[in-house]
């Protein structure tokens, strides 16, 4: 039973589930569904300055003399990932549809978590100051070179995203980050009393990005184009990606020689992807595309690697209370 629980989709996963259900019954259009789109480009920016009053330069300098711990994993998130990403998109059209594939390889430029990767580094006992420079580090280069990769790799796939994109996610993503950090003085430590309130604008602007792609999506016909075959596919293209992720970042930092709570820290911030920034990044980067397509790997990634990386972080908990007994 206990083991079922760690397994069970936590609450931000139901939700995500209940407004993807919520926008396949009553979908947003016309001018409701533009004005719904504005008011979500607002919530990003808004959470986007929160995190900019929250963290702290200190932080995101810490621990940038671990050159080599940072470096591993940025080569994982913005080298490894993409290689992979890439990969598996040239499966067969009978796999995995383009639309899909194009998912995949927009999840593999991505990020890697900042709260999530932090947490569980933490429970596993792990080198949390790294894991907050190497995941904070990690967020704020991902504005720009996840849309760099995808541009270059999407081009490599037969895909169309335009590189002035950029632009857009800097001045929605970067400026109010920008403008939260120049203000912390003056708001850091209200912000920082204020956690429940960057926890609803961060699960809230997530929510209004997603019933509206999949809103525009279910117009578009998504149900029709995505059968359940697909997604099962989906499914397993995702277990097997993150399966490979951990095995390889596990490997790498054993090869050289890193020590137990650094090869925790480069596991689990080298082997995730970030759901917070990768919403508000395809539904600026996918404009005019099925962005419900686009991301639905992503939410389905999102899922997967919590659930196992719950998991894995009990299992490197438990292996050190054994060899301290």
């Amino acid at each position: 039973m206990s083991a079922l629980a760690r397994l069970r989709p936590d609450n931000f996963t139901l939700l995500l589930v209940g407004t993807v259900l919520f926008a396949t019954v009553l979908p947003c259009s016309g001018q409701i569904a533009e004005d719904w789109k504005v008011a979500t480009e607002v919530a990003v920016a808004l959470l986007f300055f929160l995190h900019g009053a929250r963290l702290s330069r200190e932080a995101v300098f810490a621990g940038l003399t671990h050159w080599r711990l940072h470096l591993t994993v940025f080569a994982s998130t913005f080298v490894y990932f993409p290689i992979l990403g890439l990969l598996t998109a040239a499966l067969p059209a009978s796999m995995l549809s383009p639309a899909l594939g194009a998912g995949i390889i927009f999840l593999c430029c991505l990020p890697s978590t900042v709260q999530s990767s932090i947490a569980f580094t933490s429970i596993a006992g792990g080198n949390v100051p790294a894991a907050i420079c190497s995941a904070s580090v990690s967020s704020l280069l991902g504005v720009f070179l996840t849309p760099l990769l995808v541009g270059l790799l999407m081009s490599a796939h037969g895909g169309d995203i335009s590189l002035d994109s950029i632009e857009s996610i800097i001045m929605q993503l970067l400026v109010p980050f920008v403008v939260g950090q120049l203000l912390r003085p003056w708001i850091g430590a209200w912000a920082l009393r204020h956690k429940k309130l960057l926890g609803v604008v961060d699960r809230g602007s997530i929510l209004m990005v997603v019933y509206g792609a999949f809103s525009e999506a279910v117009v578009n016909g998504l149900w029709h184009q995505l059968t359940p075959e697909s997604t099962a596919g989906m499914v397993i293209v995702n277990i097997v990606l993150l399966g490979v992720a951990l095995t390889t970042t596990t490997w790498a930092a054993r090869r050289m020689g890193f020590n137990r709570e650094d090869e925790i820290t480069i596991v689990f911030c080298g082997s995730k992807k970030s759901l917070v920034a990768g919403v508000p990044m395809a539904n600026i980067l996918f404009a005019g595309h099925s962005v419900g397509m686009i991301v639905l790997p992503l939410m389905l990634f999102h899922q997967i690697q919590l659930m196992t990386c719950a998991v894995l972080a009990r299992r490197y908990a438990k292996q050190a209370e054994q060899a301290a007994e």
